[in-house]
């Protein structure tokens, strides 16, 4: 794991326990005091909306909107703050609104990832037992593969623990857009032996998570991945972070999702419902199944 620079655990690093969002979260501000703060209300808008809310039988934030001392936009960066989670309205440059974990987190989809993940540590990242890689693959380019990897990964590190999340689809990595990170040089750097900078970065507003970039596009993807510096490395990130997720190629394009599935400890398959066909999904399934890994699951993206 040296070749990756890791960083380091907080407590590794001589850093409080706090600063791994675990422990001493402390208790939570009244949501009437942050909205004054942000937006700058008067003792009198506070105390409106105070009245207003115990008349009408609203919650602050909901009288604060209709009395229009605050945009419902305004009333979720609150709530995030409050709660003590990542949040990123839509519109904003800071995050891509394909992370509905951050910029729609009480969205259908966002429940439904959170649903997800439920499971996922239920059967997959369960305490006590030996950590595993996720790998997330899917029959078809489409499929919503890498956002369901994406919006996963921010969703296990609104938990508190330190999520990575890997980019191993070498045909087309897309994490470095969604994350906004660099990817001058990722996991295919690390293949060919060239991994002399930073590969896995944080992401910035996101606290405990990290990204493993594909970086540069290779000519020979399926080659890197079945070397055994691959499978050395998916078996040491698992003890450097509490979640790890892995994206893939979709399996069109060719071995290479199953050869990332057999290096992992675990695989999620995705299938989209109305366009996934019938006779690939089964085919896909099966070889799965027979994986070194296991399949824990197979999600039907309706989204």
């Amino acid at each position: 794991m040296d070749m990756l620079h890791a960083p380091p655990r907080p407590e590794e690093a001589g850093l409080p326990p706090e600063s791994m969002g675990l422990t001493s979260l402390g208790p939570a501000r009244p949501i009437g005091e942050i909205l004054r703060e942000r937006l700058h209300l008067s003792t009198e808008q506070v105390q409106q909306t105070l009245a207003f809310a115990r008349a009408q039988k609203m919650r602050f934030g909901d009288a604060a909107v209709a009395l229009g001392h605050a945009s419902a936009d305004a009333v979720l960066v609150a709530l995030a703050e409050q709660f003590q989670y990542p949040y990123s309205p839509q519109g904003r440059h800071s995050a891509s609104n394909e992370l509905v974990m951050l910029t729609a987190p009480f969205s259908p989809q966002a429940e439904a990832i959170r649903a997800i993940r439920s499971q996922m540590m239920r059967h997959v990242f369960r305490h006590n037992e030996r950590q595993r890689a996720l790998a997330i693959v899917s029959p078809d380019s489409g499929d919503g593969k890498t956002f369901l990897a994406a919006n996963l990964a921010v969703a296990l590190a609104q938990m508190g623990g330190r999520t990575l999340v890997v980019d191993a689809d070498l045909r087309g990595p897309r994490m470095h857009e969604l994350f906004q990170v660099s990817n001058l040089a990722g996991l295919s750097s690390a293949m060919v032996g060239r991994a002399d900078t930073q590969l896995i970065q944080p992401v910035h507003d996101i606290p405990g998570l990290f990204v493993l970039p594909g970086g540069v596009a290779p000519p020979n993807p399926l080659e890197l991945i079945e070397r055994s510096a691959f499978g050395n490395l998916m078996r040491q990130l698992p003890t450097h972070f509490d979640h790890v997720v892995v994206d893939t190629p979709a399996a069109s394009y060719g071995a290479d999702a199953q050869a990332v599935a057999d290096r992992c400890g675990a695989t999620l398959l995705v299938a989209r419902k109305n366009d996934s066909r019938v006779a690939a999904l089964r085919g896909l399934v099966g070889s799965l199944a027979q994986s070194p890994a296991g399949l824990v699951g197979v999600i039907v993206n309706e989204f």
